[in-house]
C-alpha cells in the first residue's frame, strides 16, 4: 500500500506538470508570436530652415541665403517581445500578468529623395550659394531634430495603447479573465548618435 501510494503521488505531480506546464508555454509562445501585431506606423513631414551668411574679415556681413525644404520620416514602433523573461508572465489560474519591454523603434527612414527644396524661397544669395555639403548639413540636422523629439510626439503612448489593446483580446481568446498588463520603465528610443551619424551599440 506504501509503495502505491507513492506511485499515486507521482503520478498526480505529473499530472499537474503536465496540465501547468504546456499551457504555460503554450501562452508564452502565443504572446511572443504577436511581436509584429502592435507596430504602430508614425509619418513625419519636416520643415527644414537653414541660412548661410558671407561674411568678410569674420564681421561684415555682405549676403545671407535661404534654404527651405519639405522632408518625411516614417517610423514604426513597437514592443519586442522577444526580450520577454520568465518573470515578465506571472499566471494564476484564470489571472495573468504580463510586463511588457519597453517602446523602441524598430524602423526608421528619412529617404533623402523625398527631400523637396522650396525654389520659391530658396536662392543664393551675392557670392554665396548652397552646395551638396550644405544640403547634407540641413538634412542631418533635421535627422538628429526628430530623433532627438520623437518621444515628445505621443508614439510612445499611441504604440503602449495598441500593444495593450492587441494584448488583451489575445489573451482573452486563451481564456483569461482577469488580465493585467504593465510596461517597464521607457527607455530611450533611439541609441546615441556618433559624430558619423551611426547608432553605438549598447
Amino acid at each position: 500500500m506504501k509503495r502505491f501510494g507513492n506511485i499515486s503521488l507521482w503520478l498526480l505531480f505529473l499530472l499537474v506538470c503536465f496540465a501547468c506546464g504546456p499551457k504555460r508555454h503554450f501562452v508564452v509562445s502565443k504572446v511572443r508570436s504577436a511581436a509584429k501585431l502592435a507596430t504602430t506606423e508614425t509619418i513625419i513631414d519636416k520643415v527644414v530652415i537653414g541660412t548661410k551668411t558671407k561674411k568678410v574679415l569674420r564681421l561684415l556681413k555682405i549676403s545671407e541665403a535661404n534654404f527651405v525644404a519639405y522632408t518625411e520620416a516614417t517610423v514604426k514602433t513597437g514592443i519586442d517581445l522577444e526580450k520577454l523573461s520568465e518573470d515578465d508572465i506571472v499566471i494564476d489560474k484564470n489571472k495573468i500578468t504580463v510586463t511588457l519591454p519597453s517602446v523602441e523603434v524598430l524602423d526608421f527612414q528619412y529617404p533623402f529623395n523625398k527631400f523637396r527644396i522650396d525654389s520659391a524661397i530658396t536662392g543664393n544669395a551675392f557670392l554665396n550659394r548652397f552646395d551638396i555639403v550644405d544640403y547634407e548639413e540641413f538634412y542631418r540636422m533635421a535627422e538628429l531634430d526628430i530623433r532627438e523629439n520623437l518621444q515628445y510626439t505621443g508614439v510612445i503612448q499611441q504604440t503602449r495603447k495598441n500593444t495593450e489593446r492587441m494584448m488583451r483580446g489575445l489573451l482573452e481568446n486563451l481564456g483569461y479573465d482577469e488580465i493585467y498588463i504593465r510596461f517597464r520603465k521607457q527607455e530611450p528610443l533611439f541609441k546615441p548618435l556618433n559624430f558619423e551619424g551611426k547608432e553605438y551599440a549598447q
